[in-house]
């Protein structure tokens, strides 16, 4: 089994950027409504829409809530160091700092330019 997020965002493309860039992955689709972003591997793991295309399933949330209340897109990377330093050269908004983790491995908290929380992490012992 393998979970594939999807977030609907602003702008597809530009978070599509955003996303490869942070971690390091590349797209798997392309587009201005939709968007798949793979890792290095060709493995999905994330997926964008664009918040006013209704394709054949309508509306999949109300932008002027708040985005993703609740959720965090927790990504495990082989590259954590990388992706951090990637991170800070994006100057993203940080939510928490690197630190250890109770979990026994590295966590670094941000926020995508559409407001969704996000956090880098080592891999698990």
């Amino acid at each position: 089994m393998q979970l594939a997020p999807l977030i609907c965002v602003r702008d597809v493309p530009a978070s599509s950027r955003w996303y490869q860039h942070l971690l390091g992955a590349h797209s798997g689709h392309g587009g201005d409504e939709y968007e798949r972003i793979n890792d290095v591997d060709g493995r999905l793991v994330l997926q964008l829409h664009r918040w006013d295309i209704g394709h054949d399933h309508g509306p999949l949330g109300d932008p002027e809530l708040p985005h993703g209340n609740g959720m965090l897109l927790w990504f495990e990377l082989r590259d954590f160091d990388a992706a951090v330093a990637r991170a800070e050269g994006m100057n993203v908004d940080v939510v928490r700092p690197r630190r250890w983790s109770e979990n026994g491995n590295w966590e670094f908290w941000l926020r995508d330019p559409d407001g969704y929380a996000v956090v880098l992490t080592s891999p698990l012992p």
